[in-house]
């Protein structure tokens, strides 16, 4: 298998793992026997389970954010944009093994020194908040920046709640009851 595609075969592994069974609870050999890889073609392309971690989070986020835009861009403008997230969402709760959200799945093992792994998730949490705001810029007209956050923010919260809620009832209708909540962050606005 050539480098690159063996470096994404033990992120991958590695990831299923960490999802389905945790972080902790995850060893380094089990990830090895996954692979089916020598300890030592691991530790060549991977310091410690830490940054196999770090690479899995990126990978799942990078993954995340493009299915999120192309959602968004399929859409027409306003509302069907702003709520598109509640719908990508319904789309990965239907999918097999739906664990919840893989970076607070890991937030929640963490112990109060894994502080790289926490800045990652920090980083991708600010980076979907932000693109949110774009979400919001681009299809209400005429906002300030502070109405802009407060919105955006809003429909932050109103997600990640749904995200944790329908793993928690296993069941949809946290993803449901966001979704109806959400306009009325943006009601008696000029959507695009």
């Amino acid at each position: 298998m050539q480098r690159n595609k063996l470096h994404e075969h033990i992120i991958s592994s590695a990831g299923e793992l960490f999802y389905s069974q945790g972080y902790n609870s995850t060893g380094v050999n089990e990830i090895i026997s996954k692979c089916d890889i020598a300890k030592a073609t691991l530790y060549s392309h991977f310091k410690s389970k830490e940054d196999i971690c770090i690479a899995y989070l990126k990978q799942r986020h990078q993954s995340f954010l493009k299915s999120l835009k192309d959602y968004v861009n399929q859409r027409g403008k306003g509302r069907a944009q702003l709520l598109a997230i509640f719908d990508l969402l319904r789309d990965m709760y239907l999918e097999e093994n739906f664990q919840g959200c893989w970076a607070l799945k890991t937030l929640g093992e963490l112990a109060p020194d894994q502080t790289k792994i926490l800045e990652v998730i920090q980083l991708q949490k600010k980076e979907l908040l932000l693109y949110l705001g774009e979400v919001v810029g681009d299809n209400i007209s005429n906002l300030s920046k502070a109405e802009t956050e407060k919105i955006s923010g809003g429909l932050y919260l109103l997600y990640e709640s749904a995200v944790t809620e329908s793993h928690l009832f296993k069941n949809d209708w946290p993803i449901f009851m966001a979704r109806s909540i959400a306009p009325s962050l943006f009601k008696d606005l000029e959507l695009a």
